[in-house]
């Protein structure tokens, strides 16, 4: 600015100039506190993903120590007590962030003001007396302190110690050095004078920290577990048979080997229907009458010098020659009409290469039995197979698949389902369609008409997915809680004729 005297005029730009930075430092908080809330609801999202995967892990150890025993039980008791220490802390953060929303009034679309949130008293005023701490402060600081306690007296094996070291120095609660050189209290540093945003998203980000270590904890354990429960002594003698079904009379192939295959292994003394070699035992004999049929037997092997015998039993089944073909949708129980339907075709005990399947739109789609359907006019379709036996001989059977029409899609605006809310000016650019949310196939559908009624005006037919001219004018009249109606919907497949039937009306209000 400049000095001197001024001219009214001069001294007018001027203020207009003061005001102008004025607001550009206002504008750029709201900025910040924005940012804030959305740093907040991403820790938050995190945290409600990282509670669900922890409980899932969670789930695995505790079905590994009920089933494989062993060092599972310990690494389960283990990740309880972290699961308790964890729990704990993390509702107790959440009491903290209760009190920093105190009074704090959520917008109707559910989101926290942030920026109004640009006042801090709900904890200065809970949190800090003078330089100090009040009880509450204290109690924050206790809570902290016995997180880490409990986490340590839980992860006492030394495999966990980078876990617990992580955990003291995410909840390092030792005084803070500032810029200046000078000594802060912890929570004064960290949260004393900041918006309740800026507190918020601090304590969630405490949450996210808690959950990331219990995470790391149970992945741990169930890795060091596993690598314990790994040793040779553990293992058992497993049948593996080249097919698990046989044909009366035909020969059973297989073989019976450790849980983890060695070829330098040494085994001697082998008792059963085969002969060791290389570190496996290869079986060789007839099958018998139709029904299970069981293999058993024991062979040696050599630990610390001494012969530990291992014991094996498994069972076969053998059933009779097929008569009849095994024909399944992929999707489900019919096939659509307009789409392509996946069909597996196969015959037991009979490979597909002498497997033949034929009907109206069915075409071979690649090996192992695949086939894609278009079925055209009707209510049902007969699939004939014919299959060639390993003998020579050829059976046959037939089955019938219902055909159906795709289900009545529903409305969408913009790609959403209704009801949808938004400003004018989303509505005026916004695509019209249709879409099936439970169907099981992929489709592409577009839609060529739809009617555009609101209050008090006449509808407007428009041919097309979006807005014309007309509707756009209609539109334009609305106010804020008009609802627009789309009825009326014509929809098609895309590539295709067919003309669904019925789309469901979808409405979108004015906000």
């Amino acid at each position: 600015m400049a000095g001197g005297k001024l001219t009214p005029r001069q001294k007018m730009i001027n203020l207009m100039y003061l005001v102008f930075i004025a607001m550009l430092a206002l504008n750029m908080s709201k900025e910040v506190l924005s940012a804030f809330g959305l740093m907040n609801e991403r820790f938050e999202a995190a945290n409600t993903a990282s509670k669900a995967s922890n409980e899932q892990l969670l789930q695995a150890l505790d079905l590994k120590a009920a089933e494989a025993k062993g060092d599972f039980i310990a690494a389960a008791a283990t990740a309880h007590k972290v699961e308790t220490a964890t729990k704990k802390f993390y509702d107790f953060i959440e009491t903290c962030k209760a009190e920093t929303l105190k009074k704090v009034k959520p917008e109707e679309n559910g989101k926290l003001p942030y920026e109004q949130m640009d006042k801090g008293e709900n904890l200065d005023n809970s949190w800090f007396i003078g330089d100090g701490y009040t009880k509450r402060g204290k109690e924050v600081i206790a809570a902290i302190e016995a997180y880490k306690a409990e986490m340590k007296t839980a992860l006492s094996d030394s495999k966990y110690k980078a876990i617990v070291a992580e955990v003291n120095k995410a909840f390092d609660i030792a005084d803070v050095t500032t810029h200046e050189g000078l000594k802060d209290k912890f929570l004064n540093y960290h949260f004393k004078g900041f918006p309740a945003i800026a507190s918020l998203s601090k304590l969630s980000a405490w949450q996210s920290d808690v959950k990331k270590a219990e995470s790391e904890v149970y992945s741990s354990a169930l890795g060091k577990a596993a690598v314990d429960e790994s040793s040779y002594s553990r293992f058992q003698a497993i049948v593996v048979l080249d097919k698990n079904a046989y044909f009366q009379g035909e020969t059973v192939t297989g073989k019976v080997v450790l849980g983890k295959y060695d070829e330098n292994a040494q085994f001697s003394g082998f008792k059963g229907p085969g002969k060791l070699v290389n570190g496996q035992a290869v079986l060789s004999m007839t099958a018998g009458g139709v029904g299970e049929q069981t293999i058993a037997g024991s062979f040696n092997f050599t630990e610390n010098g001494k012969a530990i015998p291992l014991p094996f039993k498994g069972t076969y089944v053998v059933v009779p020659r097929p008569n009849s073909a095994t024909i399944s949708a992929d999707k489900m129980n019919v096939v659509y009409r307009g789409v392509t339907n996946p069909i597996t075709v196969s015959f037991a005990g009979v490979s597909d290469n002498n497997v033949t399947a034929s009907a109206p739109g069915l075409v071979k789609a690649g090996a192992n039995g695949k086939y894609t359907m278009k079925p055209g006019n009707g209510t049902e379709v007969k699939i004939n197979v014919t299959a060639k036996l390993p003998d020579g001989k050829s059976v046959a059977d037939t089955k019938v698949f219902r055909i159906k029409s795709i289900p009545n899609p529903e409305g969408t605006i913009g790609g959403s389902l209704g009801p949808v809310k938004g400003q004018k000016s989303r509505l005026e650019a916004s695509t019209i369609g249709a879409a099936l949310p439970d169907f099981d196939f992929e489709v592409s559908l577009n839609v060529v008409q739809f009617s555009m009624k609101v209050a008090g005006q006449p509808t407007v037919v428009v041919n097309g997915n979006k807005l014309n001219a007309q509707a756009k004018a209609a539109l334009a009249r609305t106010t804020r809680g008009d609802q627009v109606i789309f009825s009326e919907i014509k929809t098609k497949l895309v590539g295709s004729d067919i003309e669904l039937k019925r789309t469901s009306t979808v409405i979108y209000e004015i906000q």
